[in-house]
């Protein structure tokens, strides 16, 4: 990109200022993300090496994590739908 774009021109030196501060933060962001990526791969990988079935893992993870009252609301719509087509 062109450091004489109009685009540049029409930002104030303060708004480049926190633009920059922006890009900057998230670019830190994305790099503890990734981080945090490689440490959640990595302990899946022990549990899967513990003989831990991982798909589950991440379903009971899932479950945990959402608010009691939705997974109720999920756990009663599934078995609506399962005796709604005659079962498994």
């Amino acid at each position: 990109m062109p450091d004489d774009s109009p685009a540049i021109d029409t930002l104030g030196a303060t708004a480049q200022g926190k633009l920059k501060s922006l890009v900057e933060r998230i670019e830190r962001l994305e790099e503890d993300k990734a981080a945090v990526m490689n440490d959640l791969k990595e302990v899946y990988a022990e549990a899967k090496g513990e003989g831990f079935d991982v798909k589950i893992l991440r379903k009971v993870v899932r479950l945990r994590k959402a608010d009691a009252s939705k997974r109720q609301e999920e756990e009663a719509l599934i078995e609506l739908y399962i005796s709604a087509i005659g079962g498994l």
